[in-house]
């Protein structure tokens, strides 16, 4: 429903994608989205607006769905359905499988009405803070819902969050498969950023994301003057609508360290990622209940230690004092603290730096993510005798 590149959605989409066509799958993409990715048979959108749930950096004029008339919902849900009916007709897919749950399921249900075909439905977590603020959709989505084979969710938290909307009646048919990291093809030098920004001899502190007030990053900003370890710099990558606020803030407080990026993408995401790697401390200062944290994810696969807010999908990664550190939200006196205390303590630093890439390793690589959904497809299209019969075949040994 967005752009290639931009938010959580679309990195997961993405990854997921490059794994399936590593294992000669065919896969086709019906989005709003002229670029092509690798290996992938594309079908364009062309909704009559640009609708968000919260915000977009790619679609800064972009509105709320939530903001939308009736007639505007539907106009942007019968470009989806014309475009992948069209789309169904001419590749003729095994399985569909929804991004989001808002107009993709109801798309994905009269496709299996008119052709037979079998889809599941993934929930990031934004689209159901977007239904608890607008639910004239909810009953069409529980629908579709009640007949999609199989239904994943990002992490507990949106689990939670997704049956308390939709009902407990579907609880047997919720996974959670959360997103993961690609760790192939991590920067290895910060010579370009200690360059560019001066930063010799320099603690740096990272925020990445949207800017919005969710994700509490005025709070990080209060923090700062409680920081008290020398030459410590703050960046703040991301671009929002919180953004203008934010620097006036920065002015109020006279802070000299706090240095703001805009969103990076193309030939800057080399930058991006290597303020990940340069970084003593990330922090996710987030107010809401964070779906997962994609972002988190990134950092800890740099081994860049991670302080968090105890908010929804974010305490599924992080284990307090094992793997990173968390505070209460809303709270920048505690933030200011934590930041104090792993700047102080290289051992410390250290220990949760490993345990944090270790934490990757284990569970959040995309090869093993992108197995549980492969299994998933197999198990619900019109493969799943062939399925079936191969997982049943006795072991060699």
């Amino acid at each position: 429903m967005f752009p290639f590149y931009g938010n959580g959605s679309a990195t997961f989409m993405r990854n997921l994608i490059s794994e399936l066509v590593k294992k000669k799958h065919e896969v086709a993409v019906v989005a709003p989205d002229k670029r092509k990715l690798f290996g992938v048979k594309h079908y364009l959108v062309n909704p009559p607006y640009e609708g968000v749930f919260v915000g977009h950096p790619e679609w800064n004029k972009a509105r709320k769905f939530s903001e939308m008339s009736g007639v505007d919902l539907t106009r942007i849900y019968l470009s989806y359905l014309n475009s992948s009916i069209s789309a169904v007709k001419d590749f003729g897919p095994e399985i569909i499988h929804c991004f989001h749950t808002i107009f993709l399921p109801p798309v994905a249900r009269f496709i299996k009405v008119m052709y037979g075909t079998k889809y599941i439905v993934t929930t990031h977590g934004s689209d159901l803070y977007y239904l608890q603020e607008d639910r004239r959709l909810v009953g069409v989505i529980k629908d579709s819902l009640g007949i999609a084979r199989c239904v994943t969710a990002v992490s507990e938290s949106t689990k939670r969050q997704f049956l308390s909307i939709f009902g407990y009646g579907l609880y047997k048919k919720v996974n959670v498969i959360s997103g993961g990291v690609n760790i192939n093809n991590l920067e290895t030098s910060t010579s370009l950023v200690d360059n560019k920004y001066n930063l010799s001899g320099k603690k740096v502190i990272l925020f990445t994301g949207r800017i919005t007030k969710q994700k509490g990053v005025h709070y990080l900003i209060k923090a700062m003057p409680r920081v008290k370890v020398a030459n410590t710099e703050l960046f703040i990558v991301g671009e929002g609508p919180e953004e203008k606020n934010l620097k006036m803030l920065v002015k109020q407080l006279k802070l000299k360290n706090v240095h703001f990026l805009p969103y990076m993408k193309g030939d800057k995401l080399r930058e991006f990622h290597q303020l990940y790697k340069r970084a003593q401390i990330f922090v996710a200062p987030s107010i809401w209940d964070e779906p997962f944290g994609l972002v988190i994810l990134e950092a800890m696969a740099y081994a860049t230690p991670v302080i968090a807010t105890k908010k929804g999908g974010i305490t599924s990664i992080i284990n307090d004092g094992e793997n990173g550190l968390l505070v209460r939200a809303r709270n920048s006196k505690d933030l200011a603290e934590k930041i104090n205390l792993l700047l102080n303590d290289d051992k410390l630093r250290k220990r949760l730096s490993e345990k944090a890439r270790q934490t990757i390793l284990d569970k959040f690589t995309w090869p093993k993510i992108a197995e549980r959904f492969e299994r998933i497809y197999y198990k619900y299209s019109s493969l799943a005798i062939d399925y079936l019969r191969e997982v049943k075949k006795p072991k060699k040994t």
